[in-house]
């Protein structure tokens, strides 16, 4: 296989999985759906490209770039964020922070991964800005303004993660509608405010109660005053955790405005969409929240597994509640080289919407056999952890590390991408870098 080949191989794959998969295995099957050997070719020609032996290529999976092609830098400036995130969009505004740039405890402000769907407001005056509550299952509908919250309720501070339900998107095959997040719509931070539930008791929830839902300050694209941007909730059960809050800031200083300054939910362990920014209103429903992204196939997986490419009706699509088990590298940056007679230390973050994470693996064989990483607790629920390992390599050579983490419930990540649906969601699979050991 020519040299020119591997060069474009990335391309290929976003183009024509099939073909590229063809190319490297020599076989027209479903690219992730088994494993495969490299041809001899292929296997020449990745070396080459990789600049070193592939140890262990012949338990390389079928269908996979190896990392150490795959990976590139985009970084671009923000406001009141630091340059090297990578953007998305800029209209609205969507950036992901870069896996190597998320390897603190508390994600910085400055490195917060940004998902808006609208317009940020503007001119903001702290002074005069109120949240109601209200709606079919509110006692009274109450008005309270942040010197309120702050003064009538108990102030806390919990680390919690929040990541956009897309976050992997890009890695799907066929490719799936929105943002095409790799591996930074993630992020954990001290998030200090109110107990949701303490104000929700105050004004009142009536046994009926199934959702509570948000509306924000936001403008929507079309600029139409009045138009609600996107309008998402979570289970009255949900709502009632210690740890579901309405926050004013974060790791001790006022939340960026691209993520919902002066006022916002933070739910840990839900989708990030469902932490309503700009938080102006809060409505406590009978019933499933209808607002927008809450219905048709936003923030909706398949109720049952279909194969990819598939078209799925919209009643056929259920919401997406609890995240999945993840991980992420976040030290060593993907591409490291080092010798041989060195351990390689890395670092990295696992997350679960269960209690905890009980357990993180790594792999240098593409899988075939694991080894256990050192463990830090979390400081309370929600909140990701810290795991590191000292790993040392038998030969030089190109090598990828992979992680796994298994949360207390038992739920481990899928080695590969897991079922695939129509937007892209919950891709959970194996983090992976690529390491050189000259």
């Amino acid at each position: 296989m020519p040299d020119k080949k591997v060069t474009g191989l990335h391309e290929l794959y976003e183009k024509d999985p099939i073909e590229a998969d063809k190319l490297l295995w020599g076989r027209t099957s479903d690219p992730v759906s088994r494993r495969g050997f490299l041809q001899k070719s292929a296997l020449t020609a990745l070396s080459l490209a990789l600049g070193s032996k592939m140890v262990f290529a012949e338990n390389f999976p079928a269908g996979m770039i190896p990392a150490g092609l795959a990976h590139s830098d985009l970084p671009f400036s923000l406001p009141g964020k630091r340059a090297g995130l990578v953007v998305l969009n800029d209209k609205p505004i969507n950036a992901e922070t870069p896996p190597d740039l998320l390897n603190d405890l508390l994600t910085p402000n400055d490195l917060f991964f940004v998902r808006n769907n609208g317009i940020p407001p503007e001119n903001i005056d702290v002074s005069s800005w109120t949240i109601t509550i209200e709606g079919e299952s509110a006692n009274q509908k109450k008005t309270y303004s942040l010197a309120d919250l702050k003064s009538k309720f108990e102030n806390v501070t919990y680390n919690l993660t929040l990541e956009c339900g897309g976050n992997g998107r890009a890695e799907f095959t066929p490719p799936a509608k929105g943002n095409q997040w790799s591996t930074g719509a993630v992020g954990c931070a001290a998030w200090t405010g109110v107990r949701l539930k303490d104000v929700l008791e105050d004004a009142g929830v009536k046994s009926n109660a199934v959702y509570i839902a948000y509306y924000g300050k936001d403008t929507h694209l079309s600029g139409e005053a009045g138009k609600v941007v996107i309008s998402r909730g979570v289970p009255i059960a949900k709502a009632m955790e210690d740890e579901s809050l309405i926050a004013w800031a974060m790791n001790g200083k006022n939340i960026p405005v691209l993520n919902g300054y002066p006022l916002r939910l933070v739910f840990g362990g839900f989708p990030a969409s469902c932490s309503g920014k700009w938080l102006a209103k809060i409505v406590i429903r009978d019933r499933v929240h209808d607002g927008p992204k809450m219905t048709g196939q936003s923030y909706r997986v398949p109720c049952k597994p279909v194969a990819p490419g598939t078209k799925v009706p919209d009643d056929e699509m259920c919401i997406i509640e609890k995240m999945p088990v993840k991980s992420l590298i976040t030290f060593p940056k993907t591409g490291a080289i080092f010798e041989k007679k060195n351990q390689l230390a890395i670092q990295g973050k696992a997350w679960t919407s269960a209690t905890k994470i009980d357990q993180v693996d790594y792999s240098i064989d593409f899988g075939s056999t694991w080894s256990k990483c050192t463990l830090k607790a979390a400081k309370n629920r929600y909140s990701w952890q810290a795991f590191s390992a000292d790993i040392s390599f038998p030969e030089t050579g190109y090598y990828e590390v992979w992680v796994r983490a298994t949360d207390s419930e038992g739920k481990a990540q899928p080695m590969l991408l897991p079922g695939w649906n129509p937007r892209g969601y919950l891709n959970n699979a194996c983090h992976r870098i690529a390491i050189k050991v000259s």
